[in-house]
């Protein structure tokens, strides 16, 4: 909204900018802005020479990150539009209070720093030929800063904001899908190449085969397993049967080897067949390995656009369009016409007709309906399409409930077109369809509400044997040493032998008979506190019983 002809205007007011480098946030005033503003080319000219950049533009203030993690939390506010306590503190602080106009770098900044703290803001016109002078000068502007450490600030915020973007991308399952289906389209094309040339190369040996096995896996497992034909016998015939499924095929093959036509061919040539035979093998059944993955990726993905129109039908319109995000934003009748660009602005450059559809011909709707239905049920088509990959992409819980009540539309409008029955209304299913998906999502919380109990209780089953574990282990050095001391106390006894002490031996036991004593001194002193009487007894009848035998 800023003119060259209100340069008097712009001389009453002052011009900010703000730059946001990796080392902190940075206040500029722009001087002289009636004659940067009315000559252009003298800004572009000053932008390369310090000192006359120094001339229009004065350092107002400069506040750093207080670390890396710092640096980063604001760089993301800043790239997301965000206006962060730091910030708004330092333009608060920094700023006149008069009428002022701030040039940022980020629109999106912009409008947040207009709408929380007041102030105009412009993103056009001198600003950017001022920040890339700022950009350039930068590290000389500011005092005890050097290039060195500006590009190390910068080289570490890279790769942490690089690091954080990778790890924050919304699209990652996406990609996996796009990777897939563009890997599934070249092993077709490799496929059907090498099984032509194998076709072609064992054709010299047997040619009878192609025409009893036109399939280019039956005929590579065939070639394969048969080698020379002339050793071929009947008792090959289950071997054959086990990948042909059918028998007469299989006889058909062993009466077609002992009549054939073809050349002989050396060993070594049917080995470098055989070779090549594995491999075609191989790439068909990873081909199909690949194409179950890509069908358990778009259940996971977008269940609702698989359910609808087929796993790799959606899985190409998700790679035409770069993200299921981006397919999502499409409107219907973008998603109708996506894969027929070509067709369209050929139709457009002539003024003949355009595409009815592009991509979605390949789903089964449109193969079934009339040739006169065909644009009607693909604009149809189209329009249930983006419907289902909005719910997949917005919804946060994944459920193909929608996916299966959009597919029944689909079919309830084949048969309309067909015999004139009247479909349901779209509000009548789309209500049934939310009521299941609520059901679908209660049962799905109660599961997860279970599973996060289980692991609960075995992360404390965990910790309690553990804690279990380290206390035995803590007591058995203990335990070991005591029985030991049994050991060694009760072996004289258990051999039966009196043998002949040594004064050291007998100054040992002479202490453990006297601890021994004391121990049981002790323990009777402690009985007798506790009010037990049975040792006592004990002795009273020993007492008695030596009386009367007096």
């Amino acid at each position: 909204f800023f003119h060259y002809s209100t340069a008097v205007e712009y001389s009453m007011s002052n011009l900010y900018v703000l730059y946001e480098h990796a080392a902190g946030y940075a206040l500029f005033k722009v001087r002289e802005f009636e004659e940067a503003g009315a000559f252009l080319p003298q800004v572009e000219q000053s932008v390369t020479d310090l000192s006359r950049f120094n001339s229009v533009v004065k350092l107002m203030g400069f506040s750093p990150f207080k670390s890396a993690a710092h640096a980063l939390e604001n760089m993301n506010a800043v790239s997301e539009g965000v206006l962060t306590d730091d910030l708004r503190l330092f333009l608060e602080t920094n700023l006149p209070k008069d009428d002022v106009i701030l040039g940022v770098i980020e629109p999106k900044l912009g409008a947040a720093i207009n709408e929380m703290v007041n102030i105009n803001c412009q993103h056009t016109g001198v600003v950017p030929e001022v920040v890339r002078g700022i950009r350039c000068h930068f590290a000389s502007m500011i005092k005890g800063f050097t290039p060195q450490s500006a590009s190390v600030a910068q080289l570490g915020l890279g790769h942490s904001y690089s690091r954080a973007k990778v790890k924050f991308n919304v699209h990652r399952a996406d990609n996996m899908i796009i990777q897939s289906i563009a890997l599934l389209d070249q092993l077709d094309k490799d496929i059907n190449t090498f099984a032509m040339r194998i076709r072609e190369w064992y054709s010299y040996h047997f040619p009878e085969l192609v025409k009893i096995v036109p399939d280019n896996y039956a005929y590579a497992r065939c070639a394969q397993m048969i080698g020379d034909r002339k050793q071929l016998t009947a008792e090959k015939i289950p071997e054959l049967e086990e990948f042909l499924m059918d028998s007469s095929r299989a006889v058909a093959i062993v009466d077609a080897a002992k009549m054939s036509m073809g050349m002989d061919i050396s060993p070594i040539d049917l080995i470098n067949i055989e070779r090549f035979a594995k491999r075609v093998i191989g790439l068909a059944e990873y081909r199909l390995e690949l194409a179950e993955y890509l069908k358990s990726k778009m259940h996971q993905v977008a269940p609702n656009l698989a359910t609808l129109i087929g796993e790799q039908v959606g899985a190409r319109l998700i790679s035409h369009a770069g993200s299921l995000t981006n397919l999502a934003k499409y409107p219907a009748s973008t998603v109708q016409i996506l894969g027929a660009e070509k067709a369209l602005f050929r139709a457009l450059k002539t003024r003949g007709n355009t595409p009815k559809y592009g991509l979605i011909f390949h789903s089964t709707f449109i193969g079934r309906a009339g040739a006169k239905n065909k644009g009607r049920i693909s604009r149809y088509l189209a329009n249930k399409c983006s419907i289902a990959t909005r719910i997949d992409c917005f919804n946060e819980a994944q459920t193909d409930v929608f996916g299966k009540a959009l597919r029944d539309q689909v079919e309830e409008r084949l048969k309309f077109y067909e015999d004139g029955e009247l479909p349901r209304k779209n509000v009548d299913v789309m209500c049934e369809a939310v009521k299941e998906a609520e059901e679908v999502f209660k049962s799905l919380s109660k599961k997860k509400k279970k599973k996060k109990k289980r692991e609960i209780e075995a992360g404390l089953n965990g910790t309690l044997e553990t804690t279990h574990d380290e206390s035995v282990a803590a007591e058995t050095p203990g335990k070991k040493k005591k029985k030991l001391e049994m050991e060694g106390e009760e072996e004289p006894v258990e051999n039966g032998v009196e043998a002949e002490e040594t004064p050291g031996k007998k100054k040992k036991k002479k202490k453990r008979v006297e601890e021994a004593d004391e121990s049981n001194i002790a323990d009777e002193s402690m009985q007798q506190e506790m009010g037990v009487d049975e040792p006592v007894k004990k002795k009273k009848k020993k007492k008695k019983s030596a009386e009367n035998e007096d």
